[in-house]
């Protein structure tokens, strides 16, 4: 063959090869071709520049972005115009209906998706009969298109997230003997619609994922995150075909069926977790179940109890997923379930807070060696935790043994049989020993976690609340990937070590509740990811380093150390931090103007230092402080009225700002995944993305004592402690607009003047305290309208007349609450505002007894009077006399001496 047919052959093939990517279709047909420009147009609603490659310059319509054809009938055969992204139009609330009739030239169309576009609904009619796969989700259907109804062939069809409520066309679905899979997930389904689905034979995966369902109730059935209520009917035992049972997240009373499960031997997965099941449930129901894989009843309560032990049983299953926390299990007895010593293809095990005792079970390691999470959590498992120095997993990415009463040291094979851990959490037990510092050959060789830290994968590791003593080993930097460390409550000593600074990706970091102590290292300044950061509760001494990057930091504790000196002003960088509490310390100076660059700041905590000046009027600008505490220092003047533009306890502002996640948070350690195939497949596992951090906890002066405060309970809490300064001056009337703070504390200052009538404003006021002062003039009545008071102290202060009446709130205040004010009268005081005598009636003149008293009072007086001025006189007389004498005698000596001369 010359060199030209060979030439020409090449263009040939390219140019057929180039009609094979164009999805099999050498051509593309006029009357298709059109009907997609008309398509386009509809579409050019939301979005003006949508489908850009549907156009003239390319004939063949087969290669435009989002077009398949059949590569024999030329014709289209999918259609997939979804996620039309237009910030504008996403935000309208402009109802948008498509009309069918633009699918009329698409005679072969099987595939139509036309998902994110937010369709109200549509309009016309479609007579397309070949459609095998429809998804409509993420749109905002109100009802199920009717067009839907007869599509003999229909095998998919999603409709999940839109706003379905009264299915009127569901019924015309039940004809739909083809179809395979239906997605009703996140609706609003009200209407009875579960008694028509047992028509549609050939139904493999059923999803109502939180959707609204009623009423009772094909081969997998999903209904999981709904609100179905009653018991689990018994009729589901007639579907012996079904592969998937998912009931799980709804409202489901009563007992679990025994004899459920027995008919249903195809099953591989079953969930039942978050409901409301109540009674005994034991795992010899499951004996028949030979394929179950799955196998997961996880809950909020513990009104169910499980037993795997009685009556005895032989599983004939091999579990790769077991979900089985929250519940009293084997009760009273407690023990570790033992079918588990059968079972070696285990992926996930979750036995946490299941009141579980006995000796830790090491051996689910070494009998699955594929295990790649597992959780003992919060149970009261004993003894040491042992691994088989020779075994090996690299599956396991996740362990928490947190919450038990474990002892002794660690393994020192823990980081060679477990060399991928992610999040290694050991918290809350009674382990003990050192942390070397010798290290070779990569690994530590002391007595405690001589190989746990050459885990160069290691991300999350919580070691706090044991007994580790001793000094941070430098073992601690094979660890690069390390996110977050927790050895909080422990008895680790010496300084912080120089290196902790090379942790670079370091975004938490506590280590408060040691003894640590000495300087901050310079290296720390390297840390320019930390998030959190607590070095609380230590023997920390120096200045706050001013070279540290706080750009990224939110939440800041490093109370009860010995910092001292100013405010560094490198925190004025710090623009999103949530957190600033440097209670217990050495510092000094006024607070910073820069005070007010911290715009995200919600709790400022500078109890107990040195600090002194005016409180500025830049803190007035830090509009998100939920809790604000300066008590304990030497602050002087008056209090800033413009603290009332704080909007102290709005929780709009608060929320989702504080760190509540304990721990970490991992919704699914493995993601078991449905294939909508004709098989279930669970061998398909990945990692969830998993958040991590610690729960930030605030202390805080509040009804008379210390409280603590975790979590969520963060959004709802607000308070000004302004105590045990120097503040003068009157209280601002303008404090009575705080109407969202729980606690105002303004006790043991100088303050002056009289309690706000504004005061009465602080509808959620909790604690009111503005005892030993100089407080005058009455108590308002308004003050009775507080209704949720529940400490208040106005002691120690110069006020008098009647205590308001004892209604409401102030019925429950006793006498210490009033206690050093003399001329207060009322009670609960035993002074009381009337006097016992009946009044004169005006027509009588006054009684003799009152006329001799007042003789008697005013002789008494006058007599005094004289006798003072009696007294006066002759002491003057007699000083007088006493010094002319001297006088005379001094003079007469000046005369002889003078004489003598």
């Amino acid at each position: 063959m010359d060199s030209f047919s060979i030439w020409f052959s090449w263009i040939l093939f390219a140019s057929f090869t180039r009609q094979l990517k164009g999805h099999g279709s050498l051509a593309c047909m006029e009357e298709e071709r059109t009907g997609l420009l008309k398509l386009k147009e509809a579409f050019r609603f939301p979005n003006a520049s949508a489908l850009s490659s549907w156009g003239e310059e390319y004939k063949n319509c087969c290669v435009w972005e989002n077009v398949r054809c059949d590569a024999i009938s030329k014709r289209v055969s999918q259609l997939s115009i979804n996620r039309i992204d237009n910030v504008s139009f996403i935000n309208t609330e402009e109802d948008w209906y498509l009309d069918l009739s633009l699918f009329l030239p698409f005679r072969e169309l099987k595939n139509l998706s036309l998902a994110w576009n937010l369709l109200r609904g549509f309009t016309g009619e479609m007579r397309s009969s070949k459609l095998q796969y429809v998804d409509l989700g993420w749109n905002r259907l109100t009802d199920i298109p009717s067009f839907l109804s007869g599509q003999k062939a229909l095998k998919y069809l999603d409709l999940e997230s839109n706003c379905l409520t009264n299915l009127s066309h569901f019924k015309d679905l039940t004809t739909l003997s083809a179809l395979e899979t239906l997605n009703l997930g996140y609706n609003d389904i009200t209407s009875d619609i579960l008694p028509s689905i047992g028509s549609l034979a050939s139904l493999k995966a059923l999803s109502f994922r939180n959707s609204k369902l009623t009423g009772s109730f094909p081969k997998e059935l999903d209904l999981s995150l709904n609100s179905l209520t009653g018991v689990i009917p018994l009729c589901l035992s007639n579907l012996t075909s079904l592969k998937l049972l998912e009931l799980s997240e709804n409202l489901f009373i009563g007992n679990i069926p025994s004899t459920l499960f027995q008919n249903l031997t195809s099953l591989e997965y079953i969930s039942l977790s978050y409901n409301h099941f109540e009674g005994l449930i034991s795992f010899g129901s499951f004996s028949l179940n030979s394929k179950l894989e799955v196998f997961e009843l996880d809950s909020h309560n513990n009104e169910l109890e499980v037993d795997t032990e009685n009556p005895p049983w032989t599983p004939l299953f091999q579990l790769k997923v077991l979900r089985l926390s929250n519940y009293p299990l084997n009760q009273p007895t407690g023990y570790v379930p033992t079918f588990l010593l059968s079972q070696h293809d285990l992926r996930v095990v979750n036995l946490s807070h299941n009141s579980m005792v006995g000796e830790v079970p090491s051996w689910l390691f070494q009998n699955n060696t594929n295990l790649e999470f597992l959780s003992l959590a919060n149970n009261s498992l004993t003894g040491r935790f042992l691994l088989h120095p020779h075994s090996r997993n690299m599956n396991m990415f996740r362990l928490d043994i947190s919450l038990n009463e474990i002892q002794a040291e660690l393994p020192d094979s823990i980081g060679s049989v477990l060399p991928n851990l992610l999040l290694l959490n050991m918290s809350a037990n009674m382990l003990q020993g050192s942390i070397p510092s010798s290290l070779s050959n990569n690994y530590l060789h002391g007595p405690l976690l001589p190989r746990m830290l050459n885990v160069t994968k290691l991300v999350w590791l919580y070691l706090d609340n044991n007994n580790f003593s001793g000094e941070l080993p430098r073992g601690l930097l094979n660890s690069i990937n390390l996110r977050l460390l927790d050895i909080s409550n422990n008895l680790i000593s010496g300084e912080m070590p120089n290196w902790l600074g090379d942790f670079l990706r370091l975004d938490s970091l506590v280590l408060s509740d040691n003894s640590f102590e000495g300087r901050i290292p310079p290296n720390f300044c390297n840390l320019k990811q930390l998030s959190f950061l607590d070095l609380s509760h230590n023997r920390f001494s120096g200045l706050i380093p001013s070279c540290v990057n706080l750009a990224s930091l939110k939440y800041l504790h490093l109370q009860g150390n010995d910092f001292m000196g100013l405010l560094p002003r490198i925190l004025s960088g710090s623009t999103s931090l949530v957190t600033l509490d440097v209670r217990d310390n050495k510092l000094s100076g006024e607070i910073p103007r820069w005070i007010s660059s911290l715009s995200s700041l919600r709790v400022l905590l500078l109890k107990k230092n040195n600090l002194n000046g005016s409180i500025p009027s830049e803190i007035c600008h830090l509009k998100n402080v939920s809790i604000l505490d300066l008590s304990f220092n030497k602050f002087a003047g008056p209090i800033p009225s413009c603290l009332y533009q704080i909007p102290f306890g709005s929780r709009i502002l608060i929320y989702n700002t504080f760190a509540t996640d304990v721990g970490w948070l991992i919704q699914y350690a493995l993601s078991t995944t449905y294939s909508y195939e004709s098989e279930l497949s669970v061998n398909q596992y990945g990692t969830a993305d998993v958040e991590t951090g610690v729960e930030e906890e605030i202390e805080f002066m509040s009804k008379s004592r210390f409280e603590s405060y975790k979590g969520n309970i963060l959004y709802y809490i607000s308070g000004i402690d302004l105590s045990h300064n120097e503040l003068s001056g009157y209280i601002p009337n303008e404090l009575g607009y705080l109407s969202n703070l729980h606690t105002l504390n303004l006790s043991h200052n100088n303050l002056g003047g009289s309690i706000p009538t504004t005061f009465s404003r602080l509808k959620q006021i909790q604690s009111l305290d503005s005892s030993f002062n100089r407080l005058s003039g009455e108590i308002p009545s308004e003050l009775t309208q507080l209704n949720f008071l529940s400490v208040f102290s106005v002691a120690y202060n110069n006020l008098s007349g009647s205590i308001p009446d004892r209604k409401a709130q102030f019925g429950t205040l006793e006498e210490n609450s009033y206690t050093g004010n003399p001329l207060l009268c009322g009670p609960p005081l035993q002074r009381s505002c009337t006097r016992s005598k009946q009044s004169p009636s005006p027509s009588m003149p006054p009684r003799s007894e009152e006329k001799e008293s007042f003789h008697y009072e005013f002789g008494l007086s006058f007599l005094i009077s004289y006798l003072a001025a009696f007294l006066g006189v002759v002491s003057f007389l007699y000083i007088e006399a006493y010094y002319m004498e001297r006088l005379v005698v001094l003079v007469k000596a000046k005369i002889n001496v003078f004489l003598l001369r």
